[in-house]
């Protein structure tokens, strides 16, 4: 089962092998179609695995990586068999996938590296933000940490209305204000919040869409900046949050923002309903940025941290 279930249990594995379930199907059976009645490795059998990757949204430059480094491996090991193309897939899939850079700090029940350590989180409305922000509030506030939000998404009032009912669900308070409030107010006031109530985590959120680039850099730029003023180095993390069920179109969001502002990681959401879960494999190859949780169902208990060994372990077993 290895280190993923070391830290959470048999319990957590099968949930992800399920949520994985529609992708693993569509990932493999375009690769096992790719392959089929070869016994060797040949130009043909790279050519539609290529076409097998990007058909499964791997997305073309991360695809072409992975075949340069097959070939690489084919010319050098000569005679290779399609047994062998599945191990060797799957380890250079791995490999391009990025580490976390503390293994320590993608545990819930982990101890945190700053106190409060506060996560801004960045994402267009509809990608499932705001319940992955009560999803991460409700795993802390299990794991025994104090939890306390931010509602500094104020342009829209449903926004707020959601976070506060996700608030009420985790059993973790909220500090809001009325619409139309300054968002970089109401993230001061949360963060100084935090710091007197003796908050472990605070998670603020963001407007999903402004009016540009430009807009969405200077707003997220002044909470930054207000933060700071109550605690030097926040944010700790900037959480950016994506649709896995959108496939390339998520590549497209992660442009966006990490143009618009410094993401430190990455959260992707609704696996459970998509075939299109190798867009997880381009989203963390094409901008180097880790992903540290996925979504893979309703359940609050379904917001897992990411292991990329387990992950593409569980693309390709074929049992589970």
């Amino acid at each position: 089962m290895g280190f993923f279930n070391k830290l959470f249990g048999k319990k957590e594995k099968e949930t992800l092998d399920q949520g994985l379930q529609q992708t693993k199907e569509n990932f493999l059976s375009k690769i096992t179609k790719a392959i089929a009645g070869k016994s060797t490795v040949d130009e043909e059998v790279l050519d539609n695995l290529e076409e097998a990757l990007v058909g499964a949204d791997v997305g073309i430059d991360t695809t072409v990586q992975i075949i340069d480094r097959i070939e690489k491996r084919v010319a050098k090991d000569k005679y290779l068999n399609t047994t062998e193309l599945n191990n060797i897939l799957q380890q250079e899939i791995e490999s391009m996938l990025v580490d976390a850079p503390s293994a320590n700090s993608y545990a819930f029940d982990s101890e945190l590296p700053s106190r409060p350590y506060v996560i801004m989180v960045v994402g267009v409305n509809g990608v499932g933000k705001t319940t992955t922000i009560g999803k991460l509030a409700h795993n802390f506030n299990k794991a025994g940490k104090n939890v306390l939000l931010g509602a500094a998404d104020t342009f829209r009032a449903a926004a707020v209305d959601q976070l506060t009912i996700w608030s009420e669900r985790a059993g973790v308070p909220i500090v809001k204000q009325d619409m139309g409030s300054d968002p970089a107010a109401v993230a001061f006031d949360t963060v100084q919040s935090g710091v007197s109530r003796g908050s472990d985590v605070i998670l603020i959120d963001t407007a999903g869409r402004l009016h540009n680039k430009a807009h969405l850099m200077e707003e997220l730029s002044k909470i930054r900046r207000v933060m700071q003023k109550v605690i030097p180095d926040a944010p700790h993390e900037v959480l950016l949050v994506l649709d896995g069920s959108t496939g390339q179109n998520a590549l497209e969001q992660a442009k966006h923002f990490t143009a618009a502002t410094d993401v430190t990681a990455i959260a992707i959401t609704k696996l459970d309903g998509t075939a299109k879960g190798g867009v997880v494999l381009a989203i963390a190859n094409q901008f180097k940025i880790p992903v540290k949780f996925i979504g893979v169902g309703e359940k609050m208990e379904d917001l897992l941290v990411f292991n990329k060994h387990e992950f593409v372990d569980s693309l390709f077993n074929l049992e589970k």
